[in-house]
């Protein structure tokens, strides 16, 4: 996770193993409408989040060469510890003819997070060679802003809009919660 000035998320990586089939689905842009509990003018606000769910592949039929790569290190930031700030944990790998990054940051082990991010990084190559496949066929891209997936809307009235099935439902808490058949 990497914070944004305000120390928000702007963006996060989660690995899920084992449910890629259903979540695969979720991938899409998401916006959110709601009264802020942090905002004291009771203003209706909106927020948008893009989800991107990848395979992460192991063996994966992307080749690249280490002189496509460009491998930055950083000091990890967030809560303190005994090694916080004191070495260059972090790792940022980034694919030059693509512009492709990815990095990790999660382990205190430079080489576990170069690793983890080479992992990413295939995985994210792989999807971008998928997507030019499809649209050298003509076929629909991938969801982007403009193009929601879904739509949570928490004021005036608790509804779901499921952009891609048309379907509306009423049991936002449900789905919050993490049950995704509700829609």
């Amino acid at each position: 996770m990497s914070p944004n000035a305000d120390g928000n998320p702007k963006s996060v990586t989660v690995i899920v193993k084992g449910a890629f089939d259903i979540l695969s689905k979720e991938s899409g842009v998401h916006r959110l409408s709601r009264i802020s509990p942090f905002g004291s003018s009771r203003k209706r606000q909106t927020s948008f989040a893009s989800v991107e769910v990848i395979p992460l592949m192991g063996e994966i039929e992307v080749k690249v060469s280490s002189s496509e790569l460009k491998i930055d290190t950083f000091r990890s930031g967030g809560k303190g510890g005994q090694h916080q700030n004191t070495c260059d944990s972090g790792v940022r790998v980034t694919h030059l003819p693509t512009g492709t990054t990815a990095k990790s940051t999660n382990d205190r082990s430079q080489h576990a997070n170069r690793r983890r991010a080479m992992e990413v990084l295939l995985s994210r190559l792989h999807e971008h060679e998928e997507d030019r496949r499809r649209s050298e066929r003509g076929e629909v891209p991938k969801a982007s802003f403009g193009h929601q997936r879904r739509s949570y809307i928490l004021y005036p009235r608790k509804q779901i809009v499921d952009h891609l099935t048309g379907k509306k439902s009423g049991k936002v808490d449900e789905l919050l919660k993490g049950d995704l058949g509700v829609v």
